[in-house]
């Protein structure tokens, strides 16, 4: 049986991912820094919860360790993150709560995709999806004025997605075994943005399972969406 790891799984596109991944077969683990709100919904889903924090080591470390001891890892989805608010103007950056973000949302996948080195490894078919945001679209950022991406103020979250779109192309390049993609959900309605995006969870979450689902023959380094590639 495939086993998959879930980030930020209790809730939004993480709890959907997790649904539809279970459905397909998948012996899902969901990690959560919350253990109440974790373990509630992996018990309403039928899965696994393990604590997991992926700004603090430890957590990382304890979760990994438990997840080797119960028979390996198949798939990682790095989908935890974190966003400042929607109408920030550059001049106005908070950069310590940039530091925070660019902690969970790049460094968290990056001390992810280490801890579960040796698992992936051990993996027949091994895959990492990092949930990205066409926001990190330097492309769709720069070039068409009448994109949303292009007149979205804030730079904290566009910078630490087109971060982790290069960790992407990295770790896809360091395991060539591996299907490791970036995957943009779209703008889904979920608390990271006090629920204003238009896409439901339930569409949102389609590239993230399609990448999930991708076996040795899938593309690896890309950057989609529903709708097919996503411009760097």
């Amino acid at each position: 049986m495939t086993t998959s790891l879930i980030t930020g799984g209790n809730k939004g596109l993480g709890r959907e991912t997790a649904r539809r991944l279970h459905a397909a077969g998948h012996d899902v683990w969901i990690g959560a820094r919350d253990e109440q709100a974790g373990r509630a919904t992996a018990d309403e889903l039928g899965v696994r919860f393990v604590a997991l924090d992926v700004t603090r080591q430890d957590t990382i470390d304890a979760a990994v360790a438990t997840i080797a001891a119960a028979g390996g890892l198949d798939v990682l989805v790095n989908n935890a993150a974190i966003a400042d608010g929607m109408a920030t103007p550059f001049v106005d950056t908070d950069v310590a709560a940039m530091n925070a973000i660019m902690d969970t949302n790049v460094l968290g996948p990056m001390r992810l995709a280490i801890a579960c080195w040796p698992l992936l490894q051990a993996s027949p078919a091994p895959v990492v999806v990092n949930v990205s945001s066409s926001l990190g679209s330097l492309g769709r950022s720069t070039t068409d004025p009448e994109l949303f991406e292009h007149g979205y103020l804030p730079v904290a979250y566009p910078a630490s997605k087109a971060a982790l779109n290069m960790v992407t192309v990295k770790l896809a390049r360091a395991l060539p075994r591996a299907r490791v993609n970036a995957v943009n959900p779209g703008f889904s309605a979920t608390d990271l943005n006090d629920h204003l995006g238009p896409l439901t969870v339930e569409v949102g979450v389609e590239p993230i399972v399609q990448a999930a689902l991708l076996g040795p023959d899938g593309p690896t380094g890309t950057f989609f969406e529903a709708e097919g590639v996503v411009a760097w």
